[in-house]
């Protein structure tokens, strides 16, 4: 019984087909596609792939790039199903103050993030951080409650923000440096050390709060770019979302009934 799970970002689609749809299962095809490419999925990608049972997916898209992703599903004789936020989901309790506001992705990505946890040995406050076109940072108690997170611009917004809003700041990207002496390190080194000042304010927090030290992890297409500027070890984790997808799915047990 394949599973295709789906993350629609800001920016990419990402896929991925495994052969169930049960946390552990192979994933037997996978790939990302820019937004502006998904239109050709069921002529490319996709046209190879056998039919999928079942599929779920996250998006944090507009309704019309959902709808186009749609559109290249009509091949397969599968009803499309998206992850909205809930009050509870797979174990996940939601503190958000209106639960189905709370982004899909963020919410899926701590499912994904709780199990593991849970996976490497006991209970443990969690930080989840999400670094990508947007920055995410999420703070999980060891009894699974989602307590609150940061939402703040990623590396590239910070950069066109500036270019916008100030004179002569358009300038290549430059290295992470402790004492930027030029303005390409001085722009680089200023977003990077901010989306990491929110992180490392966050373990703060939790250890504050929860009285015990976070297991920390990290995930998006700029992750990898972070983990040398950050002083508290954050364990970086790409499958977060399709690690969630899989949790609901099996929870769910969505698939079983179609």
């Amino acid at each position: 019984m394949s599973f295709l799970a789906i993350d629609v970002g800001n920016t990419r689609l990402k896929w991925a087909l495994y052969e169930g749809p049960h946390p552990g299962a192979r994933a037997t095809a996978q790939g990302a596609e820019f937004l502006d490419n998904i239109d050709r999925l069921a002529e490319t990608a996709w046209a190879r792939l056998p039919a999928p049972r079942c599929m779920l997916g996250c998006v944090v898209a507009s309704d019309a790039v959902k709808h186009r992703v749609e559109a290249q599903m009509e091949h397969w004789d599968i009803s499309p199903q998206w992850v909205i936020s809930s009050s509870q989901e797979a174990g996940l309790s939601n503190g958000y103050d209106h639960p189905a506001r709370l982004g899909p992705d963020r919410w899926v990505a701590m499912i994904g993030a709780w199990h593991r946890m849970q996976a490497l040995g006991p209970r443990r406050p969690i930080v989840v951080a999400m670094v990508g076109t947007a920055v995410t940072v999420e703070a999980i108690d060891a009894n699974g409650r989602f307590l609150g997170g940061y939402i703040l611009p990623g590396h590239g917004i910070m950069l066109r923000a500036l270019e916008s809003g100030t004179a002569g700041l358009h300038v290549p990207t430059g290295e992470v440096r402790p004492f930027p002496t030029n303005t390409s390190d001085a722009l680089t080194s200023g977003g990077t050390y901010a989306i990491a000042g929110a992180m490392e304010r966050m373990v703060q927090h939790v250890r504050a709060h929860c009285g015990a030290e976070p297991w920390c992890v990290m995930a998006g297409g700029a992750g990898w770019k972070m983990a040398p500027s950050l002083s508290t070890p954050f364990e970086l984790r790409d499958t977060l979302i399709f690690d969630g997808l899989l949790q609901i799915a099996a929870h769910r047990g969505f698939c079983d009934r179609i």
